[in-house]
Formats: structure tokens, C-alpha cells, sequence
């Protein structure tokens, strides 16, 4: 008897859905694809068919690949200057209240469909049909919400009702679903099986494109048919970074989130380990002030993630200022309203094949195109993915984002498989679940549950058990949660031990599962 590997989703479906891919002979790939395809069932304001992604697959032996299928700007074949107006949604997060914005005008090019497609192709050993079926039949059947994506759809109230076709899956009685009821999505089974039997060409230059162009053409949408028949996906070199004897792969540019992970921890190697929590602190908020509009603006130019990592993009930041602890409630600053409406799997199997794949839709658009089953993402409206203002980038452009799958390897292994969910804290979560790992030894379980910390802003952001005795005095603020709190992201992450042992951690911020798999019946 011997384990087959270990899985770690954003809800307990997902991660049994890639266990049993696991079971039934896949690879890490396989198990990440059917915890993916699943989570569009039971995480569906999070991931779907309408969102962009970012897939790191790492073999025992061969090169590293990051696929790029993250959403692009659209606008292709609209007349020169083609704005249309985005719809703001208000949402009330307790202490904070954040604007988004929703409809047709905030839907970028979707990535999914041919992620999926060419990840199983490339890399899989089962057919993708039999990943979506189990999945169609979570649609079709219907799914419970639980406590966590109840709470999205609460909070997201307002997008989700905000047209009819949105409402009469989340809001079929007038009222959100709450924990507990049942979500049947019928025509997202059937989309299911569509990508299962006939691959991603349908959701690009068939009956399911033309569908989508069509509905959002006369309401003010930027998506083109024309933006949908040139979407491929972009094979990516990761970056890389050594820290304490391993090698971090990481989301490249012009994703902007693993360059910064990756400084992070270059500013890190001088500390002793483990890394001071005012060494961490000063590392998050370096690496945040190096995020200027100069950065964003570069993201997309050749060798741009060398010459930032050696820090030959101008002079260095000046050093902000030590957080205080003084004393401030959650929500003192925009940022602490962020949703970051995203999910992430990580899966690690036997033959040391390790997948890291994470997936957004935004806060979702409202938009269902009638038909098809697929919520399209807003990332037109994301104000993270759009910092220098809506609608700005050409055509064919990928936005920036800060997901950022990673794989942490020891001697050429993959050691470590993570990600996370979480807007602007992403990379403050990642970062500070490798160095659990690294620098305290803890296992991913473990790792994963620790209490964390994130500044931005002139902020400091702790959670409870987070000690700041040694922490210097500033000028900045403290806000201090009660508990832990999907504000600090979503890890999900997989480990292979220096016995060969393997350990998983789902976040319970966001209703995260992991499943170590065994090769005796029921894992």
C-alpha cells in the first residue's frame, strides 16, 4: 500500500473530485483539472467557464511550464475609442463597503475552456471527458451551498440579482441562497459536456461564442467574436529564486504577483531563520512600494522581470516606515474590502509530478448568457487589475494580476505545491506559507492554518495569535481581526516531506479541504 499523491481545493467536492481522478490512474494534472471542473459547481461566484487562469505544471524530470490562460483586454473589430459604461455594485463586507463593477462592459476575454483543453491534452492521462462528467452531474443534481460560498453569495447580493438571468440561478425564490440550498446550474452540465467531448473550440469559434458576442454586443459589451477566435494559451518560462538551499517557481510577468513574491524572498535571504516578523513586515512593504505605475507599465516588457528582481529599474524605494501597534479596527483602509473572488488547487503525485493552478472570475460580472451556463468574469471592472484606470489597455493585452501558482522544489523535487486566493494579499499569504514551511518546519496543514499578517497602505493587517512585541514602532496603523478571516486569502497547499510522506492544507478561510490519496478503496 502507497500513497498516490495529495490534493488541496477550495471546497471538499473539489479536492474528492481530484482524489478520485487520482484513483482512477491520473496524474497531479488530471486531479487539479477535476478539482477545477468540480469547483465550477460549488465555488461559482469564484471560477467557471467565463474566467482566466494560471496553471504551473513542474515534472520530476523536464522543464517547468507556467500556462498562461488569464483574460485578456477584448475589443477587437469595435471602432476606435469604444468605451461602454460599467455597472457599480455596492458591497458591505462588515466594516468596510466596496464598489465594484459589473455588466457587459466589464467582461474581458475568458481563458478557462482552452486552459482546461490544453492542459489535459499536454499533460493528462485521463480523458477530459471523464473529468467533466462527474462535474455535470454536480450541476445538473445540484449542489448545497456551504457556509462560505453562502457568504459570497450574500455579500454579492447585489450582483446577483442584478439581472434575470443571474437571479434565477442564485436568487430563484427572490432572496440569495443561503447555507444549505441547493444550486442547480443545468446548462452549465451541459457546457460540461460539451468541453468534454468536443474540447474548448465550441467556447471560442462555435455555436457558444457566437451565443455570448451576440448577447453582449447589443448590451455594451467589448467581447468580440473576433476577441474570442484569437484567445490562445501562452506557454510561460516561470521565474525563479533561491531561497535557503530551494528553488521557487513562480507566475512570470505580465502577471505582476510572483515577481513580487519572488523579491520578497530576495530581501529575505540576508535575515536569519526563521525570518523576523519585522524582517517579513519590512519585506511586504518594500516589495509593495516597488509596486508603482512605472512597474505596471512595464510588466509587459522583455526582460522586465530580470531587471526587477536585480532591482535595475532606478533607484530603490525608500524604506516606509515600521507598523505600530496601534490599535484599529478591521476596514480601516479600502483595501481591507477587497473580496478577490478566486480559488486555487494544488496537487503533488507519487511520481513527483506537481500542478499549481489558480482560477478568477473576478466578483463575476452578473452577466449568464442564456444557453450557454457560463457566468462571465468582470475584470474590466477589478480596480487590482486595472490600476491605471478602466478600460486603458489595447486589445490582446493580458491583464495583470497578482495570482501567482508556486512550486517550492528541494534538490530538484517539488517539495512544496501552493497558491492562494485573496486580491492584494496573495502574495502575502504565499510568501508567508513558504516560509512556515521553510524556515519554521511546519507541514502544510499547519503551515496553512497559521495566523498571518499583510501591510499595504500604511497598514498593518494582523490576525489573532500574530505577536508584535518585537515589532518596531512607526508611523503606520494597526488593524487587528478577531479571528481568522478570508481577508488574508486562500491557501491551498500540498507537501512532500523529506521522508516522502505527503501533507495537505485547505484553508478554512475560504472552506479550503485537502485529501492525502492512498491506493486502497476510499483514499
Amino acid at each position: 500500500m502507497s500513497d498516490l499523491g495529495v490534493i488541496a481545493a477550495g471546497h471538499e467536492l473539489s479536492a474528492r473530485a481530484g482524489a478520485e481522478a487520482l484513483r482512477w490512474g491520473g496524474n497531479a494534472v488530471d486531479a487539479a483539472l477535476a478539482a477545477m471542473l468540480t469547483g465550477f459547481c460549488c465555488e461559482p461566484l469564484l471560477t467557471g467557464f467565463g474566467a482566466g487562469g494560471y496553471m504551473l505544471v513542474v515534472p520530476a524530470a523536464g522543464d517547468p511550464v507556467l500556462l498562461d490562460f488569464f483574460v485578456e483586454m477584448p475589443g477587437r473589430g469595435l471602432p476606435p475609442g469604444s468605451v461602454a459604461e460599467m455597472v457599480p455594485v455596492e458591497v458591505s463586507f462588515g466594516d468596510a463597503v466596496q464598489v465594484f463593477n459589473i455588466g457587459p462592459a466589464s467582461v474581458g476575454t475568458y481563458g478557462v475552456p482552452a486552459g482546461v483543453a490544453a492542459a489535459s491534452e499536454r499533460f493528462g492521462r485521463l480523458p477530459l471527458a471523464q473529468l467533466t462528467a462527474p462535474a455535470a452531474a454536480l450541476a445538473r443534481d445540484g449542489v448545497p451551498l456551504n457556509a462560505p460560498q453562502a457568504y459570497i453569495v450574500e455579500i454579492l447580493g447585489e450582483l446577483v440579482t442584478s439581472t434575470p438571468e443571474c437571479a434565477a440561478l442564485f436568487a430563484p425564490a427572490g432572496e440569495p441562497l443561503r447555507t444549505g440550498e441547493v444550486l442547480r446550474q443545468p446548462e452549465l452540465a451541459d457546457a460540461l459536456e460539451l468541453l468534454g467531448a468536443d474540447g474548448a473550440a465550441p467556447f471560442y469559434t462555435g455555436a457558444q461564442a457566437a451565443a455570448i458576442a451576440d448577447w453582449l454586443a447589443p448590451r455594451g459589451g467589448l467581447l468580440t467574436a473576433e476577441d474570442l477566435a484569437a484567445y490562445r494559451v501562452i506557454d510561460r518560462v516561470p521565474v525563479r529564486v533561491q531561497f535557503r538551499g530551494r528553488e521557487i517557481l513562480t507566475n512570470p510577468p505580465p502577471s505582476a504577483g510572483g515577481i513580487l513574491i519572488a523579491r520578497a524572498l530576495g530581501l529575505l535571504t540576508a535575515a536569519p531563520s526563521p525570518a523576523p516578523l519585522g524582517a517579513v513586515i519590512e519585506a511586504m512593504a518594500r516589495t509593495q512600494a516597488a509596486r508603482t505605475p512605472e512597474f505596471l507599465a512595464g510588466l509587459d516588457e522583455p526582460g522586465f522581470a530580470e531587471a526587477f528582481l536585480e532591482d535595475r529599474l532606478g533607484s530603490r524605494p525608500p524604506r516606509p516606515p515600521r507598523p505600530p501597534r496601534t490599535p484599529g479596527p478591521p476596514g480601516g483602509s479600502p483595501e481591507a474590502g477587497r473580496l478577490g473572488s478566486t480559488t486555487h488547487v494544488a496537487a503533488l503525485d507519487r511520481d513527483g509530478l506537481a500542478c499549481s493552478v489558480t482560477c478568477s472570475n473576478g466578483s463575476s460580472s452578473g452577466v449568464v448568457v442564456p444557453g450557454t451556463g457560463i457566468h462571465l468574469n468582470n475584470m474590466l471592472g477589478e480596480q487590482d487589475l486595472n490600476p491605471l484606470g478602466f478600460h486603458r489597455y489595447p486589445a490582446g493585452r493580458r491583464l495583470p494580476s497578482m495570482m501567482a501558482p508556486t512550486v517550492v522544489r528541494r534538490a530538484g523535487a517539488a517539495e512544496l505545491v501552493l497558491g492562494s486566493a485573496g486580491s492584494n494579499r496573495i502574495r502575502s499569504a504565499i510568501l508567508q506559507t513558504i516560509l512556515r514551511v521553510v524556515d519554521d518546519g511546519l507541514h502544510a496543514d499547519a503551515a496553512v492554518l497559521a495566523p498571518r499578517v499583510h501591510f499595504e497602505s500604511g497598514v498593518l493587517f494582523t490576525e489573532p495569535g500574530v505577536a508584535l512585541d518585537s515589532v518596531e514602532m512607526g508611523t503606520a496603523a494597526h488593524a487587528g481581526f478577531r479571528e481568522l478571516n478570508l481577508f488574508f486569502g486562500g491557501v491551498q497547499a500540498v507537501q512532500r516531506d523529506a521522508s516522502g510522506r505527503f501533507w495537505g492544507g485547505g484553508d478554512p478561510r475560504r472552506g479550503g479541504a485537502a485529501i492525502v490519496v492512498s491506493d486502497r478503496d476510499g483514499g
